[in-house]
């Protein structure tokens, strides 16, 4: 029993939306149907990228990069805009759930051994709105751009155009809000304080072979390899090479996807239904969009929205900002509190609440970036 309790709890949103499968099955019952629900190409290449990315961060490549330019800094201010920026720039590749992962431990060891205990807060909300707001501007950033990229069929120019704006105003504000919070002061970083990186033979075959997964990964994306057979691929070398990776990535999320798929699928064949939920989500797309993700976070309110709305370009911009916000609006950013929830005297309540504020505050000015742009 208290098995299935830990799990609902770590599962929460996979056991929501098996749930809300199961109920709508039993309204529109199991058919060959069901197949046409689920959208096979983003299943497969978010699986190939959670292969590579697992690959990559067990090698530490991530980290090490992350070592070698934050021990070039000499003042704090500068070592916390290092690690605000790798999240920011990181994330637009690598997903902002891996770039959570890699940096905010290792932030929090940096500013341990810096002695500025004091900041592991501001830094961590901070790096946790900067892996959110930089995983927007691309179709690789995060889950529901790279669904709602597929299905746009938008090309990969016109998807960073759509965002490009949004972006930069994130960049000058968490520029802005480090000058604000953190104070200059000098800060040495011995060298005997950082890992040792000796890569043996098999290790740099391997980074070569996830850089090239990756680059695999990207060519499916842009549409030039057909998924499927680049998902054999990455899933054939992974099992030649290190087969152990292929338990890393996050099969409850692709499973969360595949759930949402057939009770929106389902729902879509319920005409009362279907007709209330379309005219809701078609009154404001961008509105509804921010407002559901504040309560399922952003990744089922990218899918649910989708299955109604006229124009996906307001759900991809409705949901890259609905990720700010409350705690859960992004999943990723349970990630960070987590991370932060084992450091030893942890203030939780007061996290939460700089982290609300905080995320409240971006929210609203993005909201008045995109008021701005539709003037």
């Amino acid at each position: 029993m208290e098995a299935v309790k830990h799990f609902i709890k770590n599962e929460i949103v996979l056991c929501v939306a098996g749930v809300l499968a199961l109920i709508s099955a039993i309204i529109v019952h199991p058919s060959k149907n069901y197949l046409s629900y689920i959208d096979f190409r983003t299943l497969s290449i978010l699986l190939m990228l959670m292969i590579t990315m697992a690959g990559l961060q067990k090698l530490s490549v991530f980290r090490q990069l992350g070592e070698l330019l934050v021990g070039k800094m000499s003042t704090i201010r500068g070592v916390v805009l290092i690690l605000i920026g790798l999240c920011f720039f990181s994330s637009m590749f690598i997903t902002n759930d891996v770039a959570l992962l890699t940096f905010v431990p290792f932030s929090i060891i940096t500013l341990s051994i810096s002695n500025r205990k004091d900041l592991y807060i501001i830094v961590i909300v901070l790096e946790t709105l900067a892996a959110n707001l930089g995983s927007m501007l691309t179709p690789l950033g995060n889950p529901q751009n790279l669904y709602l990229y597929s299905l746009s069929g938008m090309s990969m120019g016109r998807f960073i155009k759509l965002m490009l704006p949004y972006s930069l105003c994130a960049a000058a504000l968490l520029l802005l809000s480090t000058l604000i919070f953190v104070k200059n002061a000098k800060i040495t970083l011995k060298e005997n304080d950082r890992k040792s990186y000796e890569r043996t033979k098999r290790e740099k075959m391997l980074i070569a072979i996830y850089i090239g997964a990756f680059l695999l990964s990207l060519f499916v994306v842009a549409r030039v390899i057909p998924y499927g057979i680049g998902l054999i691929i990455v899933t054939i070398v992974a099992i030649a090479f290190d087969r152990n990776v292929l338990r890393k990535p996050d099969y409850s999320l692709l499973f969360t996807f595949i759930f949402l798929f057939i009770f929106i699928g389902n729902i879509k064949q319920i005409p009362e239904f279907s007709v209330a939920i379309s005219s809701l989500i078609k009154l404001n797309e961008v509105g509804v969009s921010i407002i559901l993700s504040q309560f399922i976070s952003n990744v089922p309110a990218a899918i649910l929205c989708s299955g109604f709305a006229e124009d996906l370009q307001k759900i991809i911009i409705g949901t890259n900002l609905g990720g700010m916000g409350t705690l859960i609006a992004s999943m990723a950013s349970l990630i960070s509190f987590k991370q932060y929830s084992y450091i030893e005297g942890a203030n939780q309540k007061k996290y939460i609440g700089v982290f609300t504020l905080l995320n409240l505050v971006y929210l609203c000015i993005m909201i008045v970036v995109y008021c701005t742009m539709l003037a």
